[in-house]
């Protein structure tokens, strides 16, 4: 394995992502907590912005161009403990694609570093994007 080579290509390209993001949000969708979240948006779109957001920051192609993660989840109460499940909920999904234990960390690790950005423990701390956007907070 060269040393030079991108987690976006150790990980063996975008084929790998499209594989862990269907698995994740085939959970995500099932999960009775999680999902709620996802109720404006088909699970199609969410697992193609994810991949094509994934591959940029892992070093792959500059596809995505949708707005950053804090922005995006600007109006979701996201609590420490939704982030966790969300977080091993991943880990699952990438050990289910077959992904060697060290890249899975590799990839987790990388995903983690918006843990800061995106949580929030009120809606206090949430902002709209726009006028009537509800803020979005299911207590578990």
């Amino acid at each position: 394995m060269a040393i030079d080579k991108t987690l976006y290509d150790r990980l063996g390209g975008k084929e790998t992502f499209v594989k862990v993001h269907k698995i994740f949000y085939d959970k995500a969708y099932a999960d009775p907590w999680l999902s709620k979240y996802f109720t404006d948006k088909p699970q199609e779109v969410l697992e193609n912005q994810q991949t094509d957001f994934m591959v940029q920051l892992m070093g792959g192609p500059k596809i995505y161009g949708g707005k950053s993660p804090k922005s995006a989840h600007q109006h979701m109460v996201i609590t420490s403990e939704l982030f966790e499940l969300r977080s091993n909920m991943l880990s699952e999904s990438i050990k289910e694609a077959g992904i060697a234990d060290g890249l899975r960390q590799e990839w987790l690790d990388a995903d983690r570093t918006f843990k800061r950005a995106l949580e929030k423990n009120s809606e206090a701390e949430c902002t709209q994007a726009y006028p009537n956007q509800p803020i979005l907070n299911f207590p578990r």
